[in-house]
């Protein structure tokens, strides 16, 4: 058994289109690298921040990611095997000789933890539907806004008022 603890700069796309890990920044990996039967076993956690945008106001959104990561990298060997006995070929994770490739189970681990919906607030109410405005720096936000179907019945009641004065 081997423990790693490493920081290594994130990979490309580590996310979602709302939210993810931007590429280059630090990933805190603690990692256990165990030899069993069939190859190496690493567990560990990962640790980042993931930046984004609230759903609702579209501000910045900054969060912590801490998750666990637990993966089998079968010799190649056993690899050919376990394809054989019918396991599908994106659930056998390879050895490359000495090497782990990380990246796909960093993938599989670190993108499902992700919001699906990332908001600044939890009481956030966003946007002001009219004009655009961020509702969360002005709460008492309105607009007078006139139903196009009662338009023309504003006309009367200005054309009456001339009437009376009269």
């Amino acid at each position: 058994m081997r423990t790693v603890q490493r920081t290594v700069p994130a990979p490309e796309d580590l996310g979602t289109d709302v939210i993810g890990i931007p590429a280059g920044s630090d990933l805190e990996l603690d990692l256990r690298l165990e030899a069993v039967m069939e190859g190496v076993l690493v567990s560990g956690s990962v640790r980042g921040q993931a930046v984004g945008e609230c759903v609702r106001c579209l501000e910045e959104v900054v969060e912590d990611v801490d998750v666990t990561l637990q993966e089998l990298y079968v010799y190649p060997d056993r690899a050919a095997v376990a394809l054989e006995d019918g396991d599908d070929d994106e659930d056998v994770r390879e050895l490359e000789g000495d090497l782990v490739d990380l990246e796909p189970a960093l993938r599989d681990t670190v993108v499902p933890v992700l919001p699906f919906q990332p908001l600044c607030g939890p009481d956030c109410p966003g946007l002001c539907s009219e004009c655009g405005a961020r509702l969360a720096d002005d709460p008492d936000h309105t607009h007078e806004i006139l139903d196009p179907r009662w338009a023309a019945l504003g006309g009367l009641t200005s054309t009456q008022d001339d009437t009376k004065e009269s």
